[in-house]
């Protein structure tokens, strides 16, 4: 007999994550992404108008899941990312860093910390630190411990939610989680 295997988030959301939206609302998303993925970039305005819809009753939790395989920018924006983020900016780096995808390099992202109005000395010493590629590095495998192998992946309130047909999918997830 087959079992279909219900896919779950192995590591709960806690404090430490970056969350957008109202701490206390009921529906949490959780988004495995990587910075160079061009699905992941498509899926950045469609999750942020998705939160304004569902806004305070919906938060976005972003964790680290760069594919440094075939995206060789992608650890490296998650770096910077980490560190925009320690200064209080990872989700105005984040934006950056998606609605700029095809210009991710080093000295591209300097530029992006320099406009944030970053402390530049502290974010190119972030962007080296071990701190931060160990939270990356934490990221990525509860990333596969809960079953992600690509990016984007969704979780809405702890289980995975297929977007694989579609992003709206995304939003009819949302739907069902507030009507429970």
């Amino acid at each position: 007999m087959n079992r279909i295997r219900k896919v779950e988030l192995a590591v709960p959301v806690s404090a430490v994550d970056h969350i957008r939206g109202a701490v206390d609302a009921p529906v949490t998303i959780v988004e495995f992404g990587d910075f160079e993925c061009p699905n992941c970039a498509q899926a950045a305005p469609m999750v942020k108008l998705l939160l304004d819809r569902f806004a305070p009753r919906a938060r976005l939790v972003f964790r680290h899941f760069p594919l440094d395989e075939i995206h060789p920018h992608a650890l490296h924006c998650a770096l910077a990312a980490e560190a925009a983020g320690t200064q209080g900016k990872f989700w105005p780096m984040h934006d950056l860093l998606f609605e700029n995808q095809q210009h991710l390099k080093m000295k591209q992202l300097r530029g992006y910390a320099e406009r944030l109005e970053l402390d530049l000395s502290r974010f190119s010493a972030e962007v080296d630190d071990e701190i931060a590629l160990q939270r990356i590095r934490e990221h990525i495998e509860g990333g596969k411990r809960s079953g992600v192998r690509a990016t984007p992946t969704f979780f809405i309130n702890g289980a995975v939610q297929d977007v694989s047909f579609g992003l709206h999918l995304l939003e009819i997830g949302v739907e069902a989680a507030l009507r429970v």
